[in-house]
């Protein structure tokens, strides 16, 4: 599929790397690469690692997308959402311990 339009991309559930790659005319390993090096501020990379896994996950965020896109994206913005969302993931990953701990039933 080509490029999507801007209203394509808002309306969209889900935004892959491909999706994205489309959108921006760049190739779906630059996008996964941008996100993961913290040098694409269209969303946020999640890496996921215990003893099972080693992966990646992203979210991408239509209008940081489309801001990007359009050469709007105000680097301040996205250096404060950025860190937000590091604080919410530190959370979110502190909570998955503890309930990893307590279902565990060690003491």
């Amino acid at each position: 599929m080509g490029k999507y339009t801007d209203d394509e991309i808002r309306n969209m559930p889900k935004i892959t790397c491909k999706i994205a790659a489309d959108y921006l005319g760049i190739s779906p390993m630059a996008v996964s690469c941008g996100m993961r090096n913290n040098q694409l501020p269209i969303g946020f990379a999640i890496h996921t690692e215990d003893r099972y896994t080693d992966s990646w996950s992203y979210n991408i965020i239509p209008e940081r997308l489309i801001a990007y896109n359009h050469g709007k994206i105000n680097e301040v913005q996205v250096q404060s959402i950025e860190k937000n969302l590091e604080t919410i993931i530190s959370e979110f990953q502190t909570m998955k311990n503890d309930l990893s701990f307590l279902l565990r039933g060690e003491d």
